[in-house]
């Protein structure tokens, strides 16, 4: 059933109650005014009646007949249509006329607070009793029957069925006018969310107001529908995208071990006497692959969690107890390398804390590999790590004694897969370094330590501000997926650095 049609019978029936209900208040307060209004008459009549009546009570005390007869007629003249009843204090009947109750209804001797009503056989009268004081004290009695009110309550609830039966088709009539009128934006928004193409997203939904709160309310709360529609939409894409890429990358990146593996596998099964030198030799290079196969694969699932990362998952941390714990566990695992650090007590940001130890992890792991001095190429690396901070951003530079990074070389190491000749590693571990800082807002830098020897990385972090806006993820992450990897930009600061910020499209 239609909106419209339900307003309209619902309004056929509720306006005719609504009528009737009025009626009996109506027929209520009208009844009590006629009533007061024959009060007032009864009243009004025995002001007029009593100086008679104690005449009449004198003259048949006195036993003056004519006298008594004279009085007789002008009390019953001045009490008009109202029943009268005069009585002296002795009991005995002096004058009844008018509207009467039978002999056996019992009137009250006196009504102080006005007449009242009596009831005697089915019929009932308004009754006023007045003690007359004087020479023959009695009692004065007028009587109006209550029926006479009746007939203009008849009336009344007649007009009010009346009015009752009238309004209900006239009203159900003009509510489906009312309510075909004020539906007609309710009707257009259903038909735009009928012809909507879910392809277009919110701005294929773009709707006038209507000036209607309800209809107004609907077509925002089918636009923030359709927006998240389109953001989850867009989440399921990217996941399937960065599954695709990480199958991808996995097969291409996985089939140089593998066949390698394969390949000493088989020397090993057809040469079972192979003398214990050359056997070390090829298991020791089967430990090589797998350890290379277990790196990229766990490299590979990091940049697939930055790519697929929520905001949810970021939170208030400590990047200076975040840098010494991957500084302390990078030691640990290379106990020949020369690691010293120089941080502040604490340095507070948000941040997502698992994407930062990789951060920190793979740019640690990196000095270790390639910061070996040229001059004793056997030696121990040495890596210096500095974090402090700096306006509102949180600085942190890892310097190495390493040959350093060519200039021209600089903005390439980002990409993935992008390694140098002879490096153990997969090729992905700066390409997750800049992920992160992209992730975070920040910026990274290649380049030479204030000594001119080695390798220098410097990565700003953006510390909390008061009153800054929400943070907010870049709009688009395929670090895994782009085909390319991730394009470093040239910094303009001369021959000694370049920098890596993220793609200006990504926000």
């Amino acid at each position: 059933m239609r909106l419209s049609t339900r307003i309209a019978l619902s309004v056929t029936v509720l306006v005719p109650l609504l009528v009737l209900t009025a009626g009996l208040l109506v027929l209520g307060l009208v009844g009590r005014d006629l009533r007061h209004q024959q009060d007032t008459h009864l009243q009004d009549r025995a002001a007029a009646v009593q100086p008679d009546a104690r005449a009449l009570l004198t003259a048949d005390r006195n036993g003056r007949p004519k006298v008594e007869q004279n009085q007789h007629r002008k009390v019953l003249a001045d009490a008009l249509d109202a029943g009268i009843r005069v009585q002296a204090a002795d009991g005995t009947l002096v004058l009844a006329g008018g509207p009467q109750l039978a002999d056996s209804a019992r009137l009250p001797a006196r009504t102080p607070g006005g007449p009242v009503t009596v009831r005697d056989r089915g019929r009932s009268s308004r009754v006023l009793a007045v003690q007359l004081d004087g020479q023959a004290p009695g009692t004065l009695w007028l009587l109006a029957p209550a029926s006479a009110t009746d007939s203009q309550l008849a009336a009344v609830r007649q007009r009010v069925l009346l009015v009752a039966l009238v309004t209900a088709p006239a009203s159900g009539l003009l509510a489906y006018a009312l309510a075909g009128r004020a539906t007609a934006s309710l009707r257009r928004l259903s038909r735009r969310a009928a012809e909507l193409d879910p392809g277009a997203g919110t701005a294929g939904f773009a709707t006038e107001r209507a000036n209607v709160a309800e209809v107004d309310e609907l077509a925002t709360s089918i636009a923030q529908l359709l927006s998240r529609y389109e953001e989850q939409a867009g989440r399921t894409a990217q996941a399937l995208d960065t599954a695709r890429s990480f199958s991808s990358a996995a097969s291409h990146e996985l089939r140089t071990p593998l066949m390698s593996m394969r390949t000493n596998l088989d020397v090993l099964a057809a040469h079972p006497d192979l003398p214990a030198e050359e056997k070390a030799e090829v298991v020791a290079d089967l430990q090589s692959e797998h350890a290379r196969l277990l790196e990229l694969l766990t490299a590979l699932r990091s940049l697939a969690q930055g790519d697929l990362v929520e905001l949810s998952a970021f939170g208030p941390l400590d990047l200076a107890e975040l840098t010494d714990s991957a500084a302390g566990e990078t030691a640990r695992h290379n106990p020949e390398a020369v690691l010293t650090t120089d941080l502040p007590p604490e340095l507070r940001m948000f941040g997502w804390e698992a994407g930062l130890r990789i951060l920190l992890v793979n740019l640690f792991n990196n000095a270790v590999v390639h910061g070996r001095s040229t001059e004793s190429p056997e030696g121990a690396a040495r890596i210096a790590v500095r974090l402090r901070a700096e306006g509102h951003c949180a600085v942190l530079t890892v310097d190495d004694c390493g040959p350093g990074i060519p200039e021209a070389e600089r903005a390439e190491v980002f990409h993935r897969f992008r390694r140098r000749p002879g490096s153990p590693g997969s090729g992905l571990g700066l390409t997750l370094v800049a992920q992160q800082v992209a992730l975070h807002r920040g910026t990274v830098l290649v380049g030479t330590p204030p000594d001119g020897v080695g390798c220098r990385f410097e990565v700003r972090l953006p510390l909390p501000v008061t009153d800054a806006p929400t943070p907010q993820l870049p709009a688009r992450r395929d670090w895994l997926s782009a085909e390319d990897g991730h394009e470093g930009d040239r910094d303009s600061r001369g021959s000694r650095e370049s920098t890596v910020r993220g793609r200006p499209d990504q926000g």
